[in-house]
């Protein structure tokens, strides 16, 4: 039986390239050079995701740990059927090779007989492994879709620091901004946001549903500083600005690591928004619920210079969540949302710099929300709440004293070779360069690294823009001598962004 994620996977990538690489200006800024990347030769369709089948068989006691503590839906078994059906792969690709060894030398032969006796006699040969080949070629097709079905299920590795177990096993790696302050109802965001008339989720819920929310007035205008806001500080930091696309091939979803839907649930659950089409033959369409895809698809079945890299770009785009109200008391207020703008900050990088990466990620987040003046703290994250592409992950947490908790702002992921590997984005090494040697724990086969490895990719949250205005508003709420809402007090780092004037907003 194939796997429930190969129908996805079936839909062919028709796309434009590319045809850009990210090269480093004069002064260590990056800029678009009319130099293009190499394409692989099947332009127009994105091959299937090359998995290391070896190195999983070869770590399967590590593998089954890691799926484990990661809580990942694995099926029963799956990774004994990963071996066992890549036995069956390298046996039936033996074997189809030696059969069209075996049917060349037929035809080199035929081609010199002269007997039509004899000919006929290596005619009917050669039938016969015409025959025995299409069968080998059509069971080895079957074996490598049910292998890449299995597989595709298996998360990445895991960082050997990560902690174990649920959420509440994070690690509190930083803390930024004054103390907090106490926790209070009267600075919930929607009640502040309805007394000052810039927040409408009345009108949200009759145009669309829950979850759905109009920002008025200074609310809008405060989605549009904080986004130019952050992303000053990412192009400062090297950042290329990409718009991005919304809407998004489901295989595309699929090979960054998430799912459309959700096929363990009972029943199924989608978890992005799909688009219908008319034509059953045109590839599924979602909307994306995060730029790191479409930035990731941007770069996909391509190979770059080692020198060109690290790749580094900041996407803006709308997401989209099927599932916003899926958590019971997150989801009141702009909390979790169906629909939001988010700036993503993307890095393509060698395999040897992920880690360094990620450092500078953690350090252009915590530059743009010290610039907010709100209390927040950076958390490692444990083994449960990693998801299926991230080796690491941090979360950066505001406090919000309207919610009486802290409340996830951004994220940061180190997702190494695994959406490179489902992607197809690559590197050509530099000659001398030193090549890559896996942690321990790593499940990284013991082969000759390529010449042309897989490349590491990284993705970070510069502004997820709904989670920041609570932060703001439950922090800067201002309240006169009787408790009295009077306004809002705003970080006077967004002043150079804002537009107009407010008889509401007050900077310090």
């Amino acid at each position: 039986m194939s796997s429930p994620l190969l129908p996805s996977l079936s839909h062919c990538c028709q796309r434009q390239r590319f045809n850009v690489v990210l090269l480093h200006g004069s002064k260590g800024s990056r800029f678009l050079s009319l130099k293009a990347p190499e394409v692989l030769s099947a332009t127009t369709i994105l091959p299937k995701p090359r998995l290391d089948y070896r190195a999983i068989s070869e770590s399967i006691v590590y593998k089954s740990h890691n799926a484990f503590n990661r809580k990942a839906p694995l099926p029963i078994g799956a990774l004994q059927s990963v071996v066992r059906h890549y036995d069956e792969q390298k046996r039936l690709s033996s074997e189809l090779g030696l059969k069209r060894h075996a049917r060349s030398n037929l035809g080199e032969k035929m081609r010199q007989i002269k007997d039509p006796i004899e000919k006929q006699v290596v005619l009917k040969e050669a039938k016969l492994l015409k025959a025995e080949v299409t069968d080998l070629e059509q069971r080895l097709a079957t074996v490598e879709d049910i292998l890449l079905g299995l597989a595709m299920q298996i998360p990445n590795d895991t960082h050997p620091d990560v902690p174990l177990g649920p959420e509440e096993a994070a690690v509190i790696l930083s803390t930024h901004g004054s103390d907090p302050i106490a926790a209070s109802g009267n600075r919930d965001h929607m009640d502040i946001g309805r007394a000052l008339g810039i927040l409408d989720f009345e009108a949200g819920a009759t145009v669309t549903g829950s979850s759905w929310y109009y920002l008025l007035g200074e609310a809008a205008l405060l989605e549009m500083a904080l986004t130019n806001y952050a992303l000053s500080i990412a192009l400062k930091h090297g950042f290329r600005f990409v718009m991005t696309p919304d809407v998004v091939r489901a295989d595309i979803a699929l090979r960054c690591g998430f799912q459309p839907r959700d096929q363990n649930a009972d029943p199924p659950v989608s978890q992005m928004y799909h688009i219908a089409s008319s034509n059953p033959s045109h590839p599924e369409l979602v909307l994306s619920g995060t730029a790191e895809i479409p930035l990731g698809g941007m770069f996909a079945n391509q190979i770059f210079p080692e020198q060109a890299l690290p790749l580094k770009v900041v996407g803006l785009g709308r997401s989209f969540r099927a599932e916003a109200g899926a958590r019971g008391a997150d989801t009141r207020g702009l909390y979790r949302v169906h629909q939001f703008s988010k700036l993503e900050l993307f890095v393509v990088c060698s395999e040897d710099a992920s880690e360094q990466m990620m450092e500078v990620l953690r350090n252009v987040q915590t530059e743009i929300f010290e610039g907010l003046n709100f209390p927040f703290r950076v958390l490692d994250m444990p083994t449960e709440e990693l998801g299926a592409s991230a080796y690491r992950k941090y979360d950066m947490e505001a406090w919000m004293p309207g919610r009486g908790s802290w409340g996830e702002i951004s994220s940061t992921s180190n997702c190494t070779d695994y959406q490179a590997r489902r992607l197809h984005i690559r590197y050509r090494r530099s000659s001398g360069t030193h090549r890559h040697t896996p942690p321990a724990s790593s499940s990284a086969s013991t082969q000759s690294a390529p010449a042309i490895p897989f490349a590491h990719t990284l993705n970070g949250t510069a502004a997820a823009i709904p989670r920041l205005v609570v932060a703001l508003m439950e922090n800067g709420a201002r309240f006169d001598e009787e408790g009295t809402l009077v306004g809002l007090d705003l970080p006077s780092t967004l002043k150079p962004f804002w537009h107009g004037t407010s008889s509401i907003m007050r900077w310090i």
